[in-house]
């Protein structure tokens, strides 16, 4: 029977690889499927993976019906046995049931994948609708790693290195790992754009915001504390 799946973790976690990886296994034993994605960091119209495996899809806009997408491709004749979803979290909560109405009407096979919470560690309208829809949720396997080392539970977004807990939900930044550009953050000039960007936090540091850069920062300067101690007095923490 079909089923509608969703792949959930944070950045980092190989969601975007592993979906690549299903596209392959399904295609390689003979199964039609179609790729989706949405606001992926390579571009539009495309599933890219921080390991450099990448390959064309289709982009997911607001108008976008899943139901039709499938019944378009199905009366001209192709074949569509499974559904490729990446970046599902920005999806819509309608084009989530969609999807479910797919599986349940058409037999066709979903695997979605996504984010579950945004940077403010709130559920993404998308991600919500999928937990209570889908057959199956599940978290990948592989961890991402906070910048001290820890398994990385939260996503933070970082404007010149700082974390913030405020702002649009949806906002294109760089999301190379902070912990290897921290040093190359630049200190903000008036007149010029900040730099947003986002990384994988710890739930420790993520509640005393402590990113990569600001550790780098702490760990430059004379401490007379411990260093877990005093990055709580760091002045980008809260």
């Amino acid at each position: 029977m079909a089923e509608l799946i969703f792949f959930s973790g944070t950045m980092d976690c190989g969601k975007s690889t592993l979906a690549l990886q299903m596209d392959y296994n399904h295609r390689a034993r003979g199964r039609g499927g179609v790729r989706f994605s949405c606001n992926d960091r390579a571009g539009g119209s495309v599933i890219s993976s921080r390991l450099g495996l990448q390959t064309d899809a289709v982009e997911v806009i607001d108008t976008t019906d899943f139901w039709d997408e499938v019944v378009r491709r199905r009366t001209t004749g192709l074949k569509v046995d499974y559904l490729i979803c990446d970046e599902a979290q920005f999806y819509s909560p309608g084009q989530v049931e969609q999807l479910a109405r797919v599986v349940d009407e058409m037999g066709v096979d979903v695997f979605a994948f996504g984010i579950t919470s945004d940077f403010r560690t709130r559920l993404f309208p998308g991600s919500q609708r999928f937990v209570e829809l889908a057959d199956r949720v599940q978290v990948l396997q592989v961890e991402a790693l906070c910048w001290c080392g820890r398994r990385a539970t939260h996503n933070a977004r970082t404007v010149d290195g700082i974390m913030v807990v405020e702002g649009e939900q949806v906002v294109v930044g760089d999301v190379a790992r902070d912990a290897d550009r921290a040093e190359a953050i630049p200190e903000h000039v008036e007149g010029s754009l900040p730099v947003v960007g986002y990384e994988t936090l710890c739930r420790r540091h993520y509640m005393r915001r402590v990113t990569a850069h600001g550790a780098n920062l702490m760990a430059s300067r004379d401490q007379l504390l411990p260093f877990d101690v005093d990055a709580c007095l760091w002045h980008g923490a809260s």
